[in-house]
Parts: C-alpha cells; sequence; structure tokens
C-alpha cells in the first residue's frame, strides 16, 4: 500500500513548501484548473435543475404517471442529499484527488445512462447513481479552490465558486427548455458528455491532492444521518401529493425523520469518533453560517421553483422567453460576487456585507408582493436583478467567514455541511412554497367563486348573456377561468410574503458571527487565532 506521503503527492507539480501567505496546494496553472474546477461545478448545479422543464416529455417516453415521474427529480436528490456528509471521510480515506475525478466521470456516465433509459425504473436507478456521484462535486469544488489560492486570493476564488453555484439553476430552466425544444429530452443529459470530458482531461493533468489520514468510518452515525434525511426528503417530496398529515405515510416518515435525526445528534455529543469533529460545532461562524445556508437554500431554490411556471401560466411567455426574464437574477450576482471581494479583501466587515444582502434580497420579495396580472416585463427583471444584487452579497462573505475560522483540515467536511444544509433548505422551501400556492389557490379560489353567480355577471355586464345566447353554462366556465387565475396569483403573492419574512427575520443571525481578527485576505490560520 502506498503511504500516505505518496497518496497526496499530485499528479503533475509537487507542491513546495510555501509560507503562510501561500496557497495550502499550489499548482502551475492555476487559471486552467480553475476551469476544470468550475465545469463540474456547473454541471452538477445544472442537473438540479435542468430536467424540470423535460418532465412531460419523459413522463410520455417512460411511460410514467404524473405523479411517478417526479421521482426523475427526487431519486437525484435524496441520493445527493444522503452520500454529501461522507464526502469528508472518502477524501480522507482514498485522497481528494482521486474522489474528484472517480465522481466526474461516475457523474459523466450516469448522464449518458439517464439519457439512454428506457423506463422510469432505470430513469431512477441512474439518477440515484448520478446523485451519488455529483454530491461529491460541490464540497471538493470549494474545497481546492481555497487550497489552490493564497489567502488573499481567497475571497476572489470563493466569488468565482459562487457564481457557478448561484447562476447554474437559472440557466438550467433555459438551457432544459432550448434543448428539449430543439432536439429531444434526453440532451439534457447528453449535454453534460461534452463537458464532462474536458473537465477531465484538465483535472487529471492538473489536479493536486490532499494528504491522505485513516480515520474509522462512523457507521452508526452515517446510518442514522442517512435514514433521518431520506426520511425528511421523502416527506417534504410526497407531502403536498399525499395531503401531508392526513396521511399515514408522511406520519410515518415525520416519526422516522425526527428519531433518526436526534439520535444523530445525540451520538454526535457523545459517542466515540462521531462522523464529524466536535470541534467544528464549536465554530461559532460555520455554525452561523449552516442557518443562513438554510435560508439562502430557501430564497433561491424556492423563488426558482416559483417563477418559471407563474410565468408561463399566468402571464403566458414561453420557456425561453420565461428563462430570459429571470437571468437579470444572474446578473445581479455577478456584479455583487465581485464586488464584495474587493470591498472585504480592503477590509470591508463581511457581516456588514451579509446583512445588506438580506436585506436587498427581503425588499426585492416585497416588491414582488406587489405584482399584478396586468404589469409588464420591467417588473420581473428589475425585482430579479436586486434579488441577485443580494445574493451575490451574501454568499461571498459568508462563505469567507466560515472558513476563515476553520482549521484547514476541516474544510471538506465544513464545505459538505454547507452544502447539506443548502439542500436542505432548497427541498423545505420548495414543499413550504408548494403547499401555500395550491392550498392558497383553493381557499383564493372558494372566497371569490362565493360571491358569483349568473345573475351577478349580468347585472356586472347586462350584454353578456345575450352575446352568448343565454348559455349560463359558458358564462359560468369563463368566470371560473378567470377566478382560478385571480386565485392563483393571490396565492403566489402569499408565497412571496412568506420568504419575505422568512429573509427577513434571518438578518439577526449575523450578530452571532464572530468578525474575523484579520481581513479575510489574510492567512486563514492567524484569522483561527
Amino acid at each position: 500500500m502506498a503511504s500516505s506521503a505518496a497518496s497526496a503527492r499530485p499528479r503533475g507539480p509537487a507542491p513546495a513548501a510555501v509560507d503562510a501567505g501561500g496557497a495550502s496546494l499550489p499548482v502551475r496553472n492555476k487559471g486552467l484548473l480553475t476551469v476544470g474546477v468550475m465545469l463540474a461545478t456547473l454541471m452538477q448545479i445544472l442537473d438540479t435543475t435542468i430536467a424540470n422543464v423535460a418532465l412531460p416529455h419523459m413522463q410520455t417516453a417512460l411511460g410514467a404517471t404524473a405523479d411517478t415521474i417526479t421521482w426523475v427529480l427526487t431519486s437525484y436528490i435524496v441520493a445527493s442529499a444522503i452520500a454529501i456528509p461522507i464526502t469528508g471521510w472518502i477524501s480522507d480515506r482514498i485522497g481528494s484527488r482521486n474522489l474528484f475525478l472517480f465522481s466526474t466521470v461516475g457523474f459523466i456516465i450516469a448522464s449518458a445512462l439517464c439519457g439512454t433509459a428506457q423506463s422510469l425504473e432505470e430513469m431512477v436507478l441512474f439518477r440515484i447513481l448520478q446523485g451519488v456521484s455529483a454530491a461529491f462535486l460541490n464540497p471538493l469544488s470549494q474545497t481546492v479552490m481555497l487550497d489552490i489560492n493564497a489567502p488573499r486570493d481567497q475571497p476572489r476564488a470563493m466569488a468565482i465558486w459562487g457564481m457557478g453555484i448561484m447562476i447554474g439553476p437559472i440557466l438550467g430552466p433555459v438551457l432544459g427548455g432550448w434543448l428539449t425544444d430543439n432536439f429531444n429530452w434526453r440532451w439534457v443529459f447528453y449535454v453534460n458528455l461534452p463537458v464532462g470530458v474536458v473537465c477531465i482531461v484538465i483535472l487529471w493533468w492538473l489536479l493536486p491532492s490532499r494528504p491522505t489520514r485513516k480515520r474509522d468510518f462512523d457507521v452508526f452515525g452515517f446510518s442514522l444521518l442517512a435514514i433521518g434525511i431520506g426520511a425528511l426528503q421523502l416527506m417534504l417530496d410526497r407531502g403536498q401529493g399525499e395531503d401531508w398529515f392526513g396521511s399515514t405515510e408522511i406520519w410515518v416518515e415525520m416519526i422516522i425523520a425526527g428519531a433518526a435525526i436526534w439520535m444523530f445528534i445525540v451520538h454526535l455529543a457523545l459517542g466515540k469518533n462521531p462522523m464529524f469533529d466536535r470541534a467544528m460545532w464549536r465554530n461559532r461562524n460555520l455554525v452561523t453560517a449552516l442557518a443562513f445556508m438554510l435560508v439562502v437554500g430557501v430564497v433561491m431554490m424556492a423563488t426558482m421553483a416559483l417563477l418559471p411556471p407563474m410565468l408561463q401560466t399566468l402571464y403566458g411567455y414561453p420557456v425561453v422567453d420565461t428563462g430570459l426574464l429571470l437571468m437579470p437574477r444572474g446578473v445581479g450576482v455577478l456584479i455583487t460576487m465581485a464586488l464584495s471581494a474587493r470591498l472585504i479583501a480592503r477590509g470591508l466587515d463581511p457581516r456588514i456585507s451579509v446583512a445588506f444582502g438580506f436585506f436587498l434580497a427581503a425588499w426585492s420579495l416585497y416588491d414582488m408582493t406587489r405584482w399584478t396580472l396586468e404589469m409588464g416585463a420591467d417588473h420581473f427583471v428589475i425585482s430579479g436583478f436586486i434579488q441577485g444584487l443580494g445574493m451575490g452579497l451574501i454568499f461571498m462573505p459568508l462563505n469567507g467567514m466560515a472558513f476563515a475560522t476553520l482549521a484547514p483540515e476541516h474544510r471538506t467536511e465544513g464545505a459538505s455541511l454547507l452544502n447539506l444544509f443548502r439542500s436542505i433548505g432548497a427541498s423545505i422551501g420548495i414543499s413550504a412554497v408548494t403547499t401555500i400556492l395550491a392550498r392558497g389557490i383553493q381557499v383564493s379560489h372558494a372566497d371569490i367563486g362565493s360571491t358569483l353567480t349568473v345573475e351577478r355577471l349580468q347585472t356586472l355586464d347586462p350584454g353578456l348573456l345575450s352575446n352568448l345566447g343565454g348559455a349560463s353554462d359558458v358564462i359560468l366556465a369563463i368566470a371560473n377561468a378567470e377566478v382560478t387565475r385571480q386565485a392563483a396569483m393571490i396565492a403566489y403573492l402569499d408565497d412571496f410574503k412568506a420568504m419575505m419574512i422568512v429573509t427577513a427575520c434571518s438578518i439577526p443571525l449575523v450578530l452571532f458571527m464572530q468578525k474575523p481578527s484579520a481581513p479575510l485576505s489574510s492567512d486563514p490560520a492567524a484569522a483561527g487565532h
């Protein structure tokens, strides 16, 4: 068996000893390696949303029903969420370079298999494989971006990495819609192949590896966490369709999730060799960042889940135009990601950036609560751009503060936890807004519809009944369609209001974060001390 030192040696340039101001793992072509790492990140993030618009086409081709086709999405999310927490252990065991390469190759192979699936069972199996492979890509890419950059360059590196994380969900529906319209749904998976090949070549050539170390695997802790996360994800995904707690299945999943997660917390606090080093949980910045990541997942993913169907069903925009209307969010993210990196490098308190970012996000959601069915596209563009500005101000400083006080050997586990909490936040957010939307439509439809009769409509428009030849059924059908449209709009506004409240209430969390004793661009070790 190769020694730890040998396994740590990167393929390509060997990292030289550097001073405190240098990179942990210097490489000979940092720019090209950054491209390879970001291609892997973007490829994984795109696959969380790119398949959404193709679901109706998959349903027909795979012989699935409207209920079962959602397993194409659920299987990927659940598999990824369960696998994320073991990223740190596997990375320490086989080396970060090997895990990154294996994950990328596995993701590409699983993508090709998804494109060739002939039944729903095959698709779900291949999506599980894809989700497991994808789980390791985000934490590893974040760790690599920190390791190959000197501390003074890490804010900029996190800004670049954050752009891929934030823009991916916006580009996914656009690219998925275009591929489905111009080719077929299978290309939402095949598109990963050429990108993945380029990514693998770059990573194989340049990617260094962290030193390996032997760690006992916490089988009991991982089993509890996997059961808890899996049950929670199933409950959140199937809750609305099963009428939530009117269903025995949802009660069972909730009890299993609660019991497993509680037992995991007790085991983490008292057990020997727990899955995560207990020292990490004493890091105030990391724990607060995890809470913020839940909110980021809710705001970012829930908003992206609501807006496409709203723009298409209530406003009549086609798929491609819907994607274009969502793109200003990405522009806002790009602007403030770069700006916040520069300002923090010059000494701005990152807590101010995070607080102001959440304020802008809450403001944009408040503006969205005032939307009407008659407004033009400029309102979508402006509110989306403002929300993008806010998210860009949040993401990089939040990651920077979390890692500035975290020991380097905990980076991979810290990154996996941040990604896990963002995924859980996204699941909770999507389930919550879907439930509010469905029930809001029912309540508002009943409230509005109870006041409408044929006589009432004729009073509002005396010529309506005569123009339709006295066809009262036709009149009521027309009225019902408009009532449904108005009720849906009210429900969407209620969703935006709920997200605004959650976002605004999270701002005081910045008070729990510790300002790094040195700027984020300084030595992390010094900041930790």
